[in-house]
């Protein structure tokens, strides 16, 4: 492991702008490209979005974990990134993951959240169950390291 770190914030909007700006200090040290760093950043603030939002219904008494790991795995470096809420779960995965669905049409952003994870990670894996939260598990392939 070359670094990691866990973060738990409470579920406040205003807080994913501390997330992006802990992702990219987390990130500061490796050699990522501002397009790649923008491309992380981005996923992580839909998968935090989606745990306040979706999940917790936007009760700001609950908290979203945020937990970040570097790792190198056979002469690559991986970014690794897990957000959990313990919110309401999603009962349908496939549904949700599908382009422009959304069950909170009143909200304009809504609806891109996961294609956005999906097209800006290399893996994006989601873990729920109604009633106990949702786990959004996501890697990128950073780097090769040279021999």
């Amino acid at each position: 492991m070359l670094n990691e770190t866990y973060i738990k914030i409470k579920a406040k909007v205003e807080n994913i702008s501390l997330i992006r700006v802990c992702v990219a200090s987390f990130l500061s040290n490796t050699n990522i490209t501002l397009d790649e760093l923008q491309d992380i950043k981005t996923a992580v603030s839909e998968a935090v979005t989606n745990a306040i939002e979706h999940g917790y219904e936007n009760d700001e008494n609950k908290n979203v974990e945020v937990e970040m790991k570097l790792a190198e795995v056979d002469q690559m470096v991986y970014y690794w990134v897990k957000i959990v809420d313990k919110g309401v779960g999603i009962e349908d995965i496939e549904l949700a993951t599908t382009p422009t669905y959304t069950n909170k049409p009143e909200l304009e952003h809504a609806g891109m959240g996961f294609t956005i994870m999906e097209t800006f990670m290399d893996e994006v894996q989601i873990d729920s169950a109604v009633g106990e939260g949702t786990t959004v598990t996501m890697t990128k392939k950073l780097k090769t390291i040279k021999s």
